[in-house]
Parts: C-alpha cells; structure tokens; sequence
C-alpha cells in the first residue's frame, strides 16, 4: 500500500486529487493540507503529492527525504533540477491536466523509487538550447528571489551547504533547493559558474 499525503493550496484541488488517489486500492491518502505543520511525519507518509507553488515551503518543512517520494503538478521544467537537488527517494512531474490514470501511475512509481516525467516535458529537457551569455543590462527571464541572491553572494564568499544553512538558519536540503533554482535561472552548472555569471549580471559584487 502507498500511503499519499496531499498538499495544496485550495479547498476544491485538495479534493480533487483525493478523489482521483482513493479509486486506486493501492493508493491510501493519509492527509491534505495547505501547508505541513509540526504534526507531519515522514515515516507515516510514502509519497507527498504537492502543487508546484507550495514547493519551495514544503522543501523547507520537511526534515528529510531518504524515505519520502516527492509528486510535483507542475508544467515548469526547472522543477526537474530542484527536484533533483532535493534527492528525495523517488520523484514524479505531473502535468496539472494530466489524466487521473496517468497521476496515480506517477504516484504508485515515485512510491517505488523510479522518477517520471511527462513525455512533453522530457522532451523539452532533452532539446536545450545552447546557453549564451548575456550582458549586464540584459534582465534574466525569471529574477532571482531576495533569498536566492543571498545564497549566491554566501557561494561566492566560498561557503559550504552547511555554513550557509547555519548563517541563513535554514535547512541543508533548503540550501540544495535555492542553488539548483539559481542554476536553472543563470543557466549555470557549478557554483564557480553560477557565481561568474552572478557577477557579470550585476548580481553580486566579488
């Protein structure tokens, strides 16, 4: 039996993906919520569905993943590299208008360790395009968040997961999240990169 636990910003979607987990025998959905609170247990969940705008919360809340499968609704692909960053022990993309059978498949695989993507989605991860550097005055697509660019500065000062968990006061798993964010928005693949090209945008001052 996979035991689900649902999050989800409203009402009626918490419903919705209640009714379309409880046709499945070998799906249990132990909970729903909007946020996890001091309550949640890891051990007493296989697979936590969330909705891709409560992800980032949800990253911070949870104290780890090892035995936790991870189910985003999302169409964003840089949820991949988050999710990737995050190693929960199984993970799944589901598209937010994906069939009813297509999500419980996703659910029942994240639960056994494999990771899915939507064929839409694989497809586009697999045909990027060259990344091209852009000029200082050029804006990024998508901005960096208050609390990216304070990673970033903290990774060109050179610190550890750790250390900057411990001057953020946030978790380890947390600090993975934003710097997989922060790549996927500089285009970058290490943090030397993810810091030159911080630099050059006017992001950070080294």
């Amino acid at each position: 039996m996979t035991r689900a636990f649902i999050l989800a910003p409203t009402p009626m979607l918490r419903a919705g993906l209640r009714a379309m987990l409880s046709t499945d025998d070998n799906i249990l959905v132990v909970g729903d919520a909007v946020a996890l609170n001091a309550d949640f247990r890891v051990a007493g969940v296989d697979v936590l569905v969330v909705d891709g705008r409560l992800l980032e919360e949800a990253a911070s809340q949870i104290p780890g993943y090892e035995s936790l499968a991870l189910v985003v609704l999302t169409d964003s692909e840089r949820t991949a590299g988050l999710l990737r960053a995050l190693s929960p022990r199984g993970w799944a993309i589901i598209l937010p208008d994906a069939p009813a059978a297509e999500f419980r498949a996703a659910v029942m695989a994240a639960g056994q360790g494999l990771v899915v993507l939507p064929q839409v989605l694989a497809e586009r991860l697999l045909i990027q395009p060259i990344v091209v550097e852009t000029s200082a005055n050029t804006p990024l697509e998508e901005p960096l968040t208050a609390r990216e660019r304070e990673v970033l500065e903290l990774l060109s000062e050179g610190l550890s997961n750790k250390l900057i968990a411990r001057k953020l006061q946030i978790s380890e798993h947390t600090v993975k999240f934003h710097i997989s964010s922060v790549y996927a928005k500089l285009g970058a693949s290490s943090r030397t990169e993810a810091v030159r090209r911080g630099a050059h945008l006017g992001l950070i001052t080294i």
